[in-house]
């Protein structure tokens, strides 16, 4: 029988968190928007509560959880603020997983109790200007000498790899030439600051507005040789496992946005009058807000559904991709629709939808674009 029920120590985080994202971090959400700051406070707190720590083994500083507790998480982070719900969702999947996941036992005793308790953040650089999806058209350079790497080149759009508690980045860089000539690529831990790493200002961005952005450029950076992260020639086919994981999360995430625009249109739909009645009580507006529903609560099935593959030890990659692609065009499409319930006033920044409508996009783009998914389910399908 199936049974799509939270265990009781699953609905307590999720109603410790969702407590928390509504008491702490919706009344901020607003202002860290505007100003574009980093929530940094929000962020002690977080490590406090140990959502830093979540998937990780208590050995290494983490709670002993595993990634579906993580996801249920950053959905509730999600529904007030995305800014927040990425930023542990990158600190968690792209800077502390990674080690976890290909460290050696003296880098995970070195990093994940850092990592873990969110006093510090860890970032992961694998795309490159120019690059975008073709991840393996990899430009920056590692070259093996009297037991260092030297690295030379450029990373775009590394979320958390400019804070001020940053202290690691990872980053993947062509180490040699396989074989068949392809291209070898390595994965290499970066301690942060150091002696030639370079961090653009912050962009101007759509969205996301108080989550951390930059670009990255690494001129003659020297760490040593034992900092290779995992099997050498392995970085990219390591990474891209990584990124299945991590379509679950941003599914997660997207399904939270999604949810967030229900809540919202409801509000409004229930106090905004217009022809002497609640506008919720026209067909025209409940329709549009009864396939919200839908959306959301179909792609909240699609990254249960991964998630338990995943942690069944099952093949999840099709699966993720599916949850990764409904989810984020169900929160773009979310977004749309509970700006346009909200009339004008969906276009005011005062309003969350306005912020959620602009944070939405990113969802279409990041952890491999809708494009990208639609060719792995292709793949897994045999075409």
């Amino acid at each position: 029988m199936l049974d799509f029920r939270l265990s009781d120590e699953q609905e307590m985080l999720r109603k410790t968190v969702e407590h928390f994202a509504r008491t702490v971090v919706a009344p901020q959400a607003e202002e860290l928007d505007e100003k574009e700051e980093f929530p940094y406070d929000i962020v002690r707190q977080m490590g406090e509560m140990g959502l830093f720590g979540l998937p990780f083994p208590e050995e290494y500083g983490g709670m002993g959880g595993d990634y579906f507790a993580l996801c249920l998480a950053i959905e509730e982070l999600a529904r007030a603020d995305s800014s927040v719900a990425i930023t542990l969702e990158a600190g968690v999947s792209l800077g502390a997983m990674p080690v976890y996941r290909f460290g050696t036992e003296e880098q995970r005793r070195e990093w994940l109790p850092r990592l873990t308790s969110g006093e510090t953040l860890g970032a992961f650089g694998l795309t490159e200007p120019g690059g975008g999806s073709d991840a393996g058209a990899t430009r920056t350079r590692a070259v093996l000498a009297d037991g260092h790497w030297l690295i030379n080149g450029s990373k775009a759009f590394i979320t958390n790899s400019g804070t001020d508690i940053t202290r690691l980045v990872t980053v993947t860089a062509v180490t040699g030439e396989k074989a068949n000539g392809a291209k070898e690529i390595s994965s290499i831990l970066i301690p942060v600051p150091c002696e030639g790493f370079r961090v653009s200002s912050k962009p101007s961005k759509v969205g996301w507005h108080a989550s951390d952005t930059r670009d990255l450029a690494f001129e003659d950076i020297t760490v040593p040789a034992e900092n290779l992260l995992g099997e050498r020639g392995r970085g990219y086919a390591n990474f891209l496992s990584i990124l299945d994981e991590g379509r679950i999360a941003i599914s997660a995430l997207a399904v939270g946005l999604a949810q967030a625009c229900v809540d919202e249109s409801l509000r409004y739909a229930k106090d905004r009058q217009a022809f002497g009645k609640p506008i919720g009580e026209y067909q025209a507006i409940a329709f549009k807000i009864a396939d919200m529903e839908l959306r959301a609560h179909t792609a909240r099935l699609a990254y249960y559904a991964a998630a338990d593959r995943m942690l069944r030890g099952e093949p999840f990659k099709k699966q993720a991709a599916i949850a990764k692609l409904y989810s984020s065009e169900s929160a773009v499409t979310n977004a749309r629709e509970a700006t346009q319930v909200h009339g004008g006033y969906g276009f005011m920044n005062e309003y969350p939808v306005a912020r959620h409508w602009r944070d939405s996009k990113i969802l279409e783009i990041g952890e491999g674009t809708s494009e990208v998914q639609r060719m792995l389910i292709a793949r897994e399908l045999g075409i």
